[in-house]
């Protein structure tokens, strides 16, 4: 009972530092001073005004909310998760329809992503985000030229989210049909396969199988020997922390290196914007892609 009871305890534990390490690591966001935020300054002040007219174009029109960031580095933070935190807590896009959307560059750190909220996903789709960068933003970018990359770049993400719907939605499906022929499907989802394989469902039926065996040379009163709710919650235990490592994992994969990354994912939203402009109260869940250069 009490090696039952220290265990509780170790799991407890865990799962408190949890839930404390999103807060710890929470980044602080720049303030959401309008449209164009150039905090890494990569923009000239016309090249900003011009997108800003864009932009505010985009949601008389559309009632969709895009925003452009710039920031010098990301200060160790994987982009899919700062971009995912950075759009809920400006509120990007409308509260009800979640319609806002992100592009966020990092020069010092080479990365660049599309963060796309709830209500958009299914038309600037993770496949399409990633054509996007792959065909209109990392080509300006690797000749050093940050304003040609933004604005080539948010010129496709407007031109696709002012089609109508039916238009815009076929247009996502394409995209995802070429990335699948083109190879595009991420080497990360297939690391994380192989590690849940080793080190998560062959674990457990491993398990399983030794405790069909232990129990068959003599049980308790209740059909298992002393210890075994023990091993039991042990398990459970480790299996907790395999699914969230190897999820670590996949997400470190698909975000890092020079590669495009789909999706995304990551913690809850915190600081507001200010300024004269701000966002509607949308949500965001992690949709959209990253690129490097």
């Amino acid at each position: 009972m009490k090696r039952l009871t220290l265990l509780f305890a170790a799991v407890l534990a865990l799962a408190g530092v949890w839930l404390a390490a999103p807060l710890a690591a929470q980044p602080q966001f720049p303030e959401l001073t309008g449209r164009v935020v150039d905090n890494a300054d990569i923009l000239t002040p016309e090249a900003e005004a011009a997108l800003t007219a864009k932009l505010e174009a985009l949601e008389t029109q559309s009632q969709r909310q895009l925003v452009i960031a710039t920031i010098p580095d990301l200060n160790g933070y994987d982009i899919s998760d700062y971009g995912y935190q950075l759009g809920r807590a400006w509120g990007l896009g409308d509260e009800s329809r979640n319609d806002g959307a992100l592009l966020l560059v990092a020069p010092n750190d080479r990365k660049v992503r599309i963060e796309v909220g709830y209500g958009l996903e299914g038309y600037l789709t993770d496949a399409l985000s990633a054509l996007i960068i792959q065909n209109q933003i990392l080509p300006a970018f690797r000749d050093g030229d940050f304003p040609g990359g933004i604005e080539a770049g948010t010129d496709a993400i407007i031109t696709q989210l002012q089609l109508p719907p039916e238009e815009a939605a076929q247009i996502a499906a394409d995209a995802g049909k070429k990335r699948a022929g083109d190879g595009g499907f991420p080497v990360g989802v297939l690391i994380w396969l192989a590690f849940m394989v080793f080190f998560f469902i062959l674990p457990i039926m491993s398990g399983r199988r030794r405790r069909r065996k232990y129990r068959s040379k003599g049980a308790g009163p209740w059909g298992a020997r002393e210890g075994s709710l023990g091993r039991d919650i042990g398990d459970t235990a480790r299996d907790i922390i395999l699914w969230e490592v190897g999820s670590a994992i996949l997400r470190g994969a698909l975000s890092g290196g020079d590669n495009d990354g789909w999706g995304g994912g990551g913690f809850g939203g915190g600081f507001g914007g200010g300024g004269g402009f701000s966002g509607g109260g949308g949500s965001f869940g992690g949709g959209g892609a990253s690129g490097g250069w």
